[in-house]
């Protein structure tokens, strides 16, 4: 079920919201935005709230023999990978980047923000269709850049039909096929990266792939790998 509103502060904020006051909210379902007025990504930041943008959330409910709940951002990233890939000329310039961003031509297109709920999951998606931030620090980029944008709600559609299939393949066959998946979409093995893990100071290396539970394996300068269970990641190109 998706429900839309013209304007509210933020999808995840209000699915949040609905959750703790106890509301049965089943997963699947999905509030998709004309407009945020005070969209969040990762780490408080502000999400951008271009009209004709994708915005919107959903909600999951993990149940017991499930992967870890955190291994969704990676789920997230292959349905908004697949609803994205019909809808572009070159496939080869779409790719994913750990933990939760889609990028085409190696310029930000969507990013995806995980929160917990009691036992639920919220997952909130920004896709730009047709209108890209000015960010000072990175990157972004349209779907209308590459011609006509696509139509909001069908998009919307699109999207929640393949998020319940990513959702249904990683309960039934587990990380193992995902994650393989993951790394054939993702930047090549050796690519540069500026990795900001919580608390630290940034330090650079090479993407690696990724662990069997799905953290990013970091081939420092040294030949010596880290693996990163959190961070803020940047592509060498990437940067504004």
């Amino acid at each position: 079920m998706i429900d839309t509103v013209p304007e509210t502060g933020s999808t995840n904020t209000d699915l949040t919201a609905r959750l703790r006051d106890g509301e049965a909210l089943a997963e699947g379902y999905w509030l998709v935005a004309d407009r945020q007025t005070s969209g969040r990504g990762r780490h408080g930041r502000t999400w951008f709230d271009g009209f004709g943008n994708f915005m919107g959330s959903t909600i999951v409910r993990p149940h017991e023999r499930d992967p870890a709940p955190s291994s969704l951002a990676l789920v997230a990233g292959l349905a908004v990978y697949e609803a994205v890939l019909p809808l572009i000329s070159a496939p080869t310039d779409l790719s994913l980047k750990w933990p939760n961003d889609l990028m085409l031509g190696g310029a930000k297109l969507a990013g995806i923000l995980l929160e917990r709920e009691k036992d639920a999951i919220v997952v909130g998606i920004g896709v730009n269709l047709a209108d890209a931030p000015d960010l000072p620090d990175r990157r972004t980029v349209a779907l209308s850049a590459y011609g006509p944008a696509p139509d909001r709600d069908t998009f919307a559609q699109s999207l929640a039909s393949i998020f319940d299939r990513e959702l249904e393949r990683w309960r039934s066959f587990g990380l193992e096929p995902l994650v393989r998946r993951w790394e054939s979409i993702a930047h090549r093995h050796g690519t540069p990266l500026h990795v900001h893990p919580p608390g630290e100071e940034p330090i650079e290396g090479a993407f690696a792939g990724l662990t069997k539970d799905g953290a990013l394996r970091l081939r420092l300068a040294g030949g010596e790998e880290r693996v990163i269970h959190a961070g803020d990641v940047m592509l060498a190109n990437e940067e504004g």
